[in-house]
């Protein structure tokens, strides 16, 4: 009973959502059963670290569990953790991770908690500690560091992204589970990992809770999205080099048939390259140059490269800045230093972030607006993974949906019935103990797609270091870099997936009628709600929130036309009128003669400011402080040409009676 009781921390800024208390008190009463393997499953973007704060913060207040590990793989993510939610814990916490220490005048790093050295009594006093998986690993050659712990050190493990190392019994990072053996383990994942030789369900057991993606969008919580496919010849027909084709080392290529799957990974063709990276620049023009952008890619050398052509195909807006486009991968030390500028909403550089798996997991990239696909993802938790870095919807800054572009296929898992479904153990264990890889005799099978790959090493992008797969280790294959390409678009669609997270199969506008007359049985009825609303955008807002993609519908049907118009055309076949005929028909009436000479001057720029960005931006007083408003004089100057801020509102709604005149 205590446990339970115990309060949550009352944050008067993050207030919980009801799933995320569910999550909370269902953990909290599994250890309150006893229960010792615990397994959370939350979609991206929902709230995973606040959630793990909270079950540590009641635990922990209770007297339930005194010494709490927190372990994720990602220096980035423990850094988030600290700063973020965790922050309440103030001198209770610590992060073991490597260190910067000046010795002799030198910055060198060291390990905090190398076994050589010893872990320091005034750390192990502390009764939070963060910690990375690979530093409690293995360090400078030193084993096992985390063995400096004694086994019943900690109460609670609480395992971030626990789909990663911690499901694989055969790897390093799962020896930190055994070691810790008798506390009680909580995994939390977006994407729960089962394959017949990983299972997060296998060690932990079925998941107390899931709150999926489909649900987070129905609520409200997780943006949806729309995905634009693009086909390139050369993807969908192959390529096959002419006899004599040399690379630009002057070396014969292999006469063979090349298709999506060599591109990038063995064979490089520039133009490729470059037309991907117009597409996204047109796309990015189109909508918004500045939209946080996260394009993923084969691998270190790709992202690299796609980073020189958007730069490129960017040229005026990189030499503003030259963050405007970074390449952020593990081996990029100016890109990851980049990293948090470019999460954080408040900052405007870097806009565009090329990488392959750096930013898969756990990246807080609240503000991303477009998702860029032109690597070859088969996996379906890597896809989810990557999907969750656009989900996060954050009102300050008008992220309301996000959209991923495809260049690769890769949104065809968005029809696998795995796609966010409950969770299915699929986990085959030996019935003599834990799977240990056999030397492979004959083909190896690629664990994640079950498909026959051939054997090479992959670098791990956050340490440097070389994986050997399955136990077989081959030298690189030598990629193959090749011009004189002709590349070209062959088609490219635009899916839209509505609120439910469902793939929308009829028309745009079709869909849109019916979501729109969900709400409004009749025209008089969307005009009177429409003119009797305090602010316009709260309105249009409620019809996003119902799965009515306004953006989209404006790119469709015309950018030109307002909200209002746009929404009685397309749902009640009125003819529309574009914002600047709205504005002159004002202008017309000859409305503005009952004010004096400087209110008038005031209504006639909000009109103009109208008639380029739409009814949203003269409704919050803000427009004051905003060009070419603001030259007529500070906030309370030009509320005092209409006599007060009263006046000025009610100046503001008769404009607005003015535009929206059917008569």
């Amino acid at each position: 009973e205590k446990i339970i009781d115990e309060d949550y921390y009352i944050d008067p800024v993050k207030e919980l959502r009801y799933f995320q208390k569910v999550a909370v008190n269902r953990t909290v009463e599994a250890v309150a059963k006893g229960q010792q393997r615990i397994l959370l499953v939350m979609a991206t973007g929902t709230g995973k670290t606040l959630t793990a704060f909270q079950i540590i913060w009641r635990l922990w207040k209770s007297g339930a569990k005194k010494r709490i590990l927190f372990l994720a793989d990602r220096v980035a993510l423990l850094d988030q953790t600290r700063r973020g939610d965790f922050k309440h814990f103030k001198d209770k916490m610590t992060i073991l991770k490597k260190k910067v220490v000046t010795v002799n005048g030198k910055e060198e790093l060291v390990n905090k908690y190398n076994t050589r050295r010893g872990i320091d009594s005034s750390d192990k006093a502390y009764e939070i500690f963060l910690a990375l998986y690979q530093g409690l690993t293995t360090y400078d050659e030193v084993k096992d560091a985390y063995k400096d712990f004694s086994q019943d050190f900690f109460d609670l493990v609480v395992i971030d992204e626990c789909h990663r190392g911690s499901a694989d019994e055969d790897s390093e990072w799962h020896e930190i589970l055994k070691y810790f053996s008798s506390a009680t383990h909580l995994g939390m994942t977006a994407t729960p990992k089962e394959t017949k030789e990983i299972s997060n369900i296998h060690y932990f057991g079925e998941p107390i809770y899931t709150y999926s993606l489909k649900q987070g969008i129905d609520d409200g919580f997780l943006a949806p999205y729309k995905v634009i496919k693009v086909g390139i010849d050369r993807d969908l027909e192959g390529w096959l080099p002419e006899k004599g084709k040399t690379d630009k080392h002057g070396n014969l290529v292999e006469i063979r048939k090349y298709n999506v799957k060599d591109y990038d990974k063995t064979l490089v063709i520039d133009e490729r390259t470059q037309l991907v990276a117009r597409k996204i620049s047109e796309f990015l023009n189109g909508t918004n140059p500045f939209d946080k952008t996260i394009v993923f890619c084969i691998d270190i050398d790709h992202a690299q490269r796609m980073r020189a052509a958007l730069a490129v195909e960017n040229s005026e807006l990189v030499a503003e800045n030259h963050k405007y486009v970074m390449q952020i991968t593990g081996d990029n030390d100016e890109g990851k230093r980049e990293l948090d500028n470019f999460i954080n909403p408040e900052e405007r550089y870097p806009v565009i972030a090329t990488t392959s798996k750096l930013l898969t997991t756990g990246v807080d990239a609240q503000t991303c607006k477009l998702i860029v696909l032109d690597s070859n993802i088969q996996s379906m938790t890597e896809f989810k993974q990557i999907i969750g870095r656009g989900t996060r919807i954050n009102e300050d800054f008008g992220k309301y949906y996000f959209t991923i572009m495809d260049f690769r296929n890769v949104t065809d898992l968005f029809s696998d019935p795995d796609f966010d479904g409950e969770p299915v153990q699929i986990y085959e264990p030996k019935p003599d103990g834990p799977i240990v890889p056999e030397e492979p005799k004959g083909p190896i099978i690629d664990k994640e797609t079950g498909e026959q790959i051939d054997p090479e090493e992959t670098e791990d992008e956050e340490t440097g270091t070389i994986e050997i797969i399955d136990n077989f280790k081959k030298p690189k294959r030598q990629k193959v870099y090749v011009d004189g390409v002709k590349v070209k678009i062959l088609n490219e669609r635009v899916q839209y997936y509505g609120n439910d997270g469902e793939l929308i199969t009829e028309s745009l506008t079709d869909y849109s009628k019916k979501g729109i007359r969900k709400n409004f049985r009749s025209l008089d009825e969307f005009i009177q709600r429409w003119n009797t609303s305090d602010k316009k955008q709260t309105l249009i807002k409620e019809l996003e929130e119902q799965g009515v993609l306004i953006e989209e519908l404006k790119e469709k049907v015309g950018r030109e036309l307002d909200t209002f118009d746009l929404i009685c055309h397309v749902a009640f076949e009125m003819p529309p009128l574009t914002r600047k005929e709205r504005a002159e028909n004002v202008k017309k009436r000859n409305y503005f003669t009952k004010y004096g000479q400087q209110a008038r001057k005031v209504l006639e720029a909000f009109l103009e400011k109208y008639a380029d960005t739409g009814i949203e931006n003269i409704e919050d007083t803000k427009v004051l402080t905003l060009e070419p408003i603001s030259q007529f004089g500070t906030p309370s100057q030009i509320t005092g040409y209409f006599g007060g801020l009263p006046k000025y509102k009610k100046a503001v709604k008769e404009l607005e009676k003015e535009l929206y005149q059917t008569g």
